[in-house]
């Protein structure tokens, strides 16, 4: 029995060990398992606050646009309200001014009255033009015709490929003018023909424009240039040459619509000088293209008379007149031998189907621009930036009048 107490005590001191040491063990295993929920916790509570703090900043800065757009909106809410209250005035105004032109507006009576006076201006009008055509009288021995294009004459090569020079056709005028490019305010003035061909002179005088010229279509007499003003459709300008200033002005009805030759597409009003006086060429696109001539006052620019004419602008490099006559010259878009195909006679004494094609010397190239100088009875020619002079025959009577 000694013996048996002894080992119970031993193996209950074994038990209580071993109870102890699991209890111990297991403690071990909770402090360390609330450990990391602490650590997850404290991680968790750390991005909630970063969440809360990116929030915080965001609600911050859509305050702050909130308010910006506020303060815009107030600007814009009173602009509209000036604008709404300008308009209140504005209408006001209209609505007294309406009745004001209620109380002017004529009776039907007084508008059927004005109507047909206007009816009658405009057939009196029409009946002067007839008679102001029927006048136009044949001076300066007008009763010849081209007969043919006799010589060519290669003056001088000066300028751009496009251009317009001629002789100043007032009597006792032996100036030349040059006007080189397509559009330019400048003109060149030369006291004579050989001090143009000499290479060592320079211009008598450069005169610069009030404003540019479009095109080729040029004319000078009695010392005043008459050309297209550029960037209008038909507006013709008469300058003073002696100080450039602008003596009158006038707009050409009907013109300016299209190039007045297909082939020379820049130029759409075309000037020329003949022994009756200042005429200009144009295209009318409702007559089907052909070309129009108007005869104009060369003093005061107004319109005294226009022909339409059978001549087309198709495949046409350009024109001028004799004595009342257009003759039209005619070539193709790739350059070559230019012929004239087509006249109009005002007087109605010569007509196309009687007078035989008529051609250039030969010489493969276009022509930008051809002035008749009445006096001399040549034609000065702008030829791929050559300076050229034609000398001409005309017939009167079944006579040739060697030029």
């Amino acid at each position: 029995m000694s013996g048996i107490l002894p080992l119970f005590l031993v193996s209950l001191c074994l038990i209580v060990g071993s109870v102890q040491s699991q209890s111990s063990s297991q403690d071990a295993f909770i402090i360390q398992y609330l450990e990391r929920r602490l650590a997850q916790m404290e991680e968790r509570l750390n991005q909630c606050e970063q969440s809360t703090t990116s929030v915080t900043q965001r609600t911050f800065d859509l305050s702050s646009e909130i308010r910006g757009y506020l303060s815009t909106l107030s600007v814009l809410r009173s602009e509209v309200k000036s604008q709404m209250d300008g308009m209140s005035v504005r209408v006001d105004r209209m609505e007294r001014e309406l009745e004001y032109l209620e109380n002017k507006i004529p009776s039907q009576s007084e508008i059927e009255m004005e109507e047909a006076l206007l009816e009658q201006q405009i057939k009196a009008a029409e009946l002067d033009l007839l008679k102001r055509k029927a006048k136009i009288k044949v001076q300066n021995d007008c009763s010849t015709g081209l007969s043919q294009i006799k010589s060519l004459k290669i003056v001088k090569k000066a300028g751009d490929t496009y251009g317009s020079w001629f002789k100043d056709p007032s009597e006792g005028s032996a100036k030349i003018y040059l006007l080189s490019g397509i559009r330019n305010d400048t003109v060149l003035e030369y006291v004579s023909l050989q001090s143009f061909t000499e290479r060592t002179s320079s211009p008598a005088k450069v005169v610069q424009l009030p404003f540019h010229w479009q095109g080729s279509g040029h004319v000078v007499y009695n010392g005043f240039l008459y050309y297209h003003k550029a960037d209008t459709t038909n507006q013709i300008v008469k300058v003073d040459l002696l100080n450039g200033t602008v003596v009158d002005s006038t707009l050409l009805p009907g013109a300016g619509r299209m190039p007045v030759y297909s082939l020379n597409p820049n130029t759409y009003l075309d000037m020329a000088v003949d022994e009756l006086g200042l005429w200009v060429i144009h295209a009318d696109a409702e007559y089907g293209g052909n070309l129009v001539i108007t005869k104009l006052e060369i003093g005061t620019l107004a319109v005294e008379s226009v022909w339409d004419t059978q001549c087309r602008s198709h495949d046409a490099e350009g024109a001028f007149l004799i004595c009342g006559t257009l003759y039209v010259v005619y070539n193709t878009r790739y350059g070559g031998r230019s012929t004239i195909q087509c006249l109009y006679d005002i007087h109605d004494t010569i007509h196309s189907n009687e007078s035989p094609v008529m051609f250039f010397p030969k010489r493969y190239t276009s022509h930008s621009s051809i002035h008749y100088h009445p006096g001399d009875k040549q034609l000065y020619a702008w030829d791929d930036g050559y300076q050229t002079i034609y000398k001409v025959e005309t017939r009167k009577d079944d006579q040739v009048i060697a030029d």
